[in-house]
């Protein structure tokens, strides 16, 4: 596969894990355990095994102080902690910052919400989702993987995510890392259950805990089709959740067909690149903290009762449709 270099206009900062020479698609065979990625700053544009791996691409909607997440450290396997170049150029956090007043902030029913975004048209290439306490008011953890598709060829795979994360350029990081679907639910799992927010036996909905995406699509479609094409069954935490675009048109009476719109709307500013996902979970939580803050209620706004898994139950009358 052609390695994707950007155009000098829009080179800035890149990482790349040069210890690696490997073939991109060495992740294919089964794994059952993350492996470490050794992360590096040390790689220019001129050397001759240099694959970019993780860029900031200039964007206008950025603020100054802006940096690009090291997409390493959001899977936990980062480390380049102690490299003092490494954390100045890139993003370890994902705090969402302070609400600037909590005078209208309304009571939850909930303690935390699972903000979730993913990213994938034919098949799941990125799970990602932010633990928001809402005591805290702010983003508590973050689970983070890319998925590999099961059900394609490997030169449509190099393709399909050349064509969608080599504009970031972090197409290397997807394929130095990304595992199957069932290892990513597997271990989801063992990180809800070490914030003690699955249910009785993984029985029923999340404790004190409901999932936020942007629309329906993720968790009406996305999931169970998934679950389908790798053969799991569909767990039961993923039966209901809050669509956030519902509960902003009740709420401030207008209409907000996605995160861009509601953001513009609440005059927030984008912060990284749009269709990554965990830039837009973190964005997303952005929307939210701002909305908690003015008194928005947030509840469940779709459930999925027993039965076949495209009967959904929409809890909103006034609902984007």
């Amino acid at each position: 596969m052609a390695t994707w270099r950007a155009p000098p206009s829009l080179r800035r900062t890149f990482f790349a894990p040069p210890s690696i020479s490997l073939p991109p698609l060495l992740l294919e065979q089964n794994q059952s355990n993350r492996r470490t990625i050794h992360c590096s700053t040390s790689a220019t544009e001129d050397s001759a095994t240099f694959s970019p791996v993780q860029s900031e691409i200039t964007n206008p909607c950025r603020n100054s102080s802006w940096k690009p997440m090291c997409l390493y450290n959001s899977q936990g396997i980062c480390t380049k902690m102690d490299d003092p170049l490494h954390v100045q150029k890139f993003n370890h956090s994902f705090s969402v910052g302070s609400a600037s007043d909590l005078k209208k902030f309304r009571g939850q029913e909930f303690d935390y919400f699972l903000v979730l975004d993913l990213e994938g048209k034919v098949e799941i290439l990125e799970f990602p989702v932010l633990l928001f306490d809402v005591e805290k008011m702010d983003v508590l953890d973050v689970f983070h993987r890319f998925v590999r598709p099961t059900k394609m060829s490997g030169q449509r795979i190099n393709e399909y995510i050349e064509g969608k994360y080599g504009a970031f350029g972090i197409d290397r990081v997807w394929h130095d890392t990304a595992i199957k679907f069932e290892e990513v639910i597997e271990q989801f799992e063992a990180w809800l259950d070490k914030h003690k927010l699955c249910g009785n036996e993984r029985a029923g909905r999340l404790n004190n805990g409901a999932f936020v995406i942007c629309g329906n699509w993720d968790l009406k479609t996305a999931i169970p089709h998934q679950c389908a094409v790798s053969n799991i069954k569909l767990p039961p935490y993923f039966m209901e959740w809050i669509n956030l675009k519902d509960v902003y048109l009740n709420f401030y009476n207008r209409r907000a067909p996605g995160m861009l719109s509601m953001m513009r709307g609440l005059q927030i500013p984008l912060l990284g690149n749009h269709h990554l996902g965990v830039d837009d979970a973190r964005n997303i939580a952005r929307v939210l903290q701002h909305m908690l803050a003015d008194g928005a209620l947030l509840k469940i706004t779709a459930r999925r009762p027993p039965g076949p898994r495209d009967n959904v139950q929409f809890l909103f009358q006034n609902r984007i449709r």
